[in-house]
């Protein structure tokens, strides 16, 4: 097996900061693979209603996780800073990339070992399975997401299917296109 190196160290440490419903989390930066603007979601019927749509990515599908919803808040509404975050994650079948709606970006973080903290006992007001841990960054927080466990197994088949059912055709009716007879 090969060993890392420092720089490589380096880069497993950092995190992608970014923020949703008000609450700074963080992913790992080599997760990350790219950070798209936000453009308007394909609706795909029978997903679970974390799971806000599905996007091009240099032709292949790519379902998009609204961590908000995940998380039991309202759904995040897009404004200018809104965008999608493209990640891959790890499931029992393999690798998967994914979307995930971000209110906005903030920056790469490089939290110290000793800054990273273990789960609180009270919660944070997300499962507290999903989280990795706790970095303190500055004189704030940023809750570390552990991806892998954000979005289930079940989740990700329902996204697949679903995906694969979907006509092609526009993905909703504008009212200048409805005929009234």
């Amino acid at each position: 097996m090969r060993e890392m190196t420092e720089a490589q160290h380096e880069q497993a440490r950092q995190y992608l900061s970014f923020v949703v419903a008000g609450t700074n989390y963080g992913v790992p930066i080599l997760k990350v693979k790219e950070i798209l603007q936000y453009e308007e979601l394909t609706l795909v019927p029978g997903t679970s209603p974390s799971i806000r749509g599905v996007i091009n990515v240099r032709g292949a599908v790519v379902p998009v996780v609204d961590p908000a919803v995940k998380f039991g808040r309202p759904a995040s509404a897009p404004t200018r800073l809104t965008c999608v975050l493209v990640v891959e994650i790890a499931t029992s079948e393999g690798s998967l990339t994914l979307g995930v709606l971000a209110d906005a970006v903030n920056a790469v973080v490089d939290p110290r070992a000793e800054d990273v903290e273990p789960l609180p006992t009270f919660g944070p007001g997300v499962r507290v399975d999903y989280l990795a841990g706790v970095g303190k960054v500055d004189k704030g927080f940023v809750l570390l997401l552990d991806l892998d466990r954000v979005l289930t197994a079940s989740e990700a088949d329902l996204v697949a299917q679903a995906a694969a059912l979907e006509p092609s055709g526009p993905t909703h009716l504008e009212p200048d296109s409805l005929a009234v007879y």
